[in-house]
This record gives C-alpha cells, structure tokens and sequence, in this order.
C-alpha cells in the first residue's frame, strides 16, 4: 500500500478550492512579454517559455480547485521529469501571447501536459511536459485520485 507520512495515499486529504472542477483539463492564460526576458535583440531568452508552460500548469491545477501549495503541505509533490519544447518562431518584447495547457488523460504516477504558445493566431511554440508525483521523501507514489 503506497503511504504518505503513514497515511494510504488514497485517504490524504488534499484542501480543494470552494469552486473545484477536477473535468476542467485545459486552459490559457494571457503573457505580456517583458523586458528581462529578452535578450539584448529584444527576442524572448528560450528558457522563459517553460517557465510561462509552468505558469499554466499551476493555473490549471488552481482551476480544477487546488492550490499547489496546499497540495504541497499535504507531502504531495510534482516533479518535471521529462520536457520538450519546439520553438517555431520567435516572441518579442512586449508581444501578447497566449499559452494554452492541457492535461492528458493519466494514471499511475505520471501526469502529461501539452502546451502551445500563441501571438494573435500563429503558433510559434510547442511543448509537452510528464511530471511524476513524489512523496515528502522524493519517492515516486500514485496521484491521488482528487487530483487525477
């Protein structure tokens, strides 16, 4: 049986947001581009788009009811195990964009994000990210299904 802090992994209680929607599975969420993401050509640095697909991941979590740190305090963790980004082209300072997230159907340890970054109509990133859920030990543990 896979425990947390002594606990079944499918007794932790997980604090849920009053307007939790665990069938919510995607969402977008707006980015201005600032300043010191750019580089000196004002061209976004590469390493801010995974920090913008984290962004609507944790934003995804929040809209299905739960607050990560909250998940957190309860000894459960998510950790990137695996992320792949395609830049198609790039994204400028002061660009608006709009990243898109959406979960795939998961069980077992492992939840799959897909993502795709977009200015006005034109897609000009994609990616996908699998995290694995950790215990306060950082062993690998089933999802809760409240969060599944």
């Amino acid at each position: 049986m896979d425990m947390i802090d002594g606990t079944r992994v499918d007794e932790v209680e997980i604090p849920e947001q009053e307007s939790a929607d665990s069938s919510i599975n995607e969402i977008e969420i707006d980015v201005r581009v600032r300043y010191p993401e750019c580089d000196p050509m004002n061209v976004v640095h590469h390493a801010v788009y995974p920090v913008w697909m984290e962004m609507a991941r944790t934003e995804l979590l929040r809209k299905r009811g739960f607050n990560y740190s909250d998940v957190e305090k309860s000894g459960i963790f998510f950790a990137v195990a695996n992320m792949n980004v395609k830049y198609l082209k790039p994204a400028f300072y002061d660009d608006e964009l709009m990243v898109h997230a959406k979960v795939k159907p998961t069980a077992g340890v492992k939840i799959e994000h897909i993502y795709t970054i977009t200015r006005k109509d034109e897609v000009i990133c994609r990616g996908e990210t699998t995290v694995v859920c950790l215990n306060r030990d950082g062993k690998l543990q089933p999802i809760p299904e409240a969060i599944r």
